[in-house]
């Protein structure tokens, strides 16, 4: 099997285990780069290209694209998919997720537990926005931000009324939520494959911290994920149209709550703290749901006729 795999630097943890799991079980791998793929889109035979080579002769891709580039990246993506190539996560699901608001409202909408939120647009607006999910204090969060880069926490109504009229006055998109006080600055990460769990892992932040990402400074460590949160993260990468997802979940009094669905989850993390080969088992569900071409499925067929009859 031919993997591609669209990462913006081949050096990063998650792109090079990629590759080194698809080269241990067999297949070839090559990272790409995602913004230097250029596309001829038609009907008759869509290519990408990239610096000057057709890119033909993948099996299958392996999407690892940036927050950033999102916009172009699900464009190369989408063209992998006009070519036959199989996604390990189609765009349109990358797509869905991304949108941090409408993932949000697409969960909402089948029952599953979340903080509560508030959005709204004109800076008159603000203190209804407060109050709405329980006054302070509360998480603002740009809809535009990733890996915890644009979250920030206002402790008083004062303090969260001047930074959602700030960031309206610039015209920012941003959303408001609850501060889950009972969390303690932890949040579980699920690893989805294939519509199952198989790894979770405890993201703590630091001390002072109430962002538990790992690159602010927060450390895992592994976990057993209850039923009832493999089940809410299964369900919540379906919705999405996910294979493959992080899912973060808030242990709440009431239950659990999803935060944020993620497209392209980081290995790392999830690796070290689970002690587990997940990049081997993204190649494993890959090995499983990629059909071969039908030139090979009609040269295998004919190659058993061809031994019946010379038996006969």
């Amino acid at each position: 099997m031919n993997i591609a795999i669209l990462s913006r630097n081949a050096r990063l943890y998650s792109t090079r285990r990629l590759v080194e799991a698809a080269e241990q079980r067999g297949h070839s791998a090559r990272v790409l780069d995602t913004l230097r793929c250029h596309m001829c889109i038609n009907a008759q035979r869509p290519t990408i290209l990239y610096q000057g080579e057709d890119l033909t002769g993948f099996d299958a891709v392996i999407p690892r694209i940036g927050a950033s580039v999102t916009f172009y990246g699900i464009a190369v993506l989408r063209q992998f998919e006009m070519m036959g190539v199989f996604p390990a996560n189609k765009s349109e699901s990358i797509n869905r997720s991304r949108d941090k608001l409408g993932a949000l409202q697409r969960l909402a909408c089948t029952g599953i537990g979340l903080p509560m939120t508030g959005f709204a647009h004109a800076p008159a607006d603000a203190q209804d926005l407060i109050g709405m999910v329980g006054g302070p204090p509360v998480i603002i969060k740009l809809l535009e931000g990733s890996q915890g880069i644009g979250v920030m926490l206002a402790e008083t109504k004062q303090a969260a009324s001047s930074v959602v009229e700030a960031f309206m006055g610039l015209k920012a998109n941003i959303m408001v939520q609850e501060f889950v006080k009972e969390t303690r600055g932890a949040d579980i990460r699920c690893f989805v494959i294939g519509g199952k769990v198989v790894a979770g892992m405890l993201r703590q932040g630091r001390e002072g911290e109430f962002r538990s990402n790992l690159h602010r400074g927060g450390y895992a460590t592994q976990i057993e994920v209850t039923a009832q949160e493999s089940a809410i993260a299964v369900r919540a990468a379906r919705i999405m149209g996910l294979n493959i997802a992080g899912v973060d979940i808030l242990r709440s009094e009431r239950g659990p709550l999803v935060v944020e669905v993620n497209s392209s989850p980081g290995l790392q993390g999830i690796e070290e703290a689970a002690g587990m080969d997940v990049a081997g088992l993204i190649i494993e569900f890959l090995e499983k749901n990629v059909k071969p071409p039908r030139n090979v499925i009609l040269s295998r067929f004919k190659s058993v006729v061809l031994a019946n009859i010379s038996r006969a």
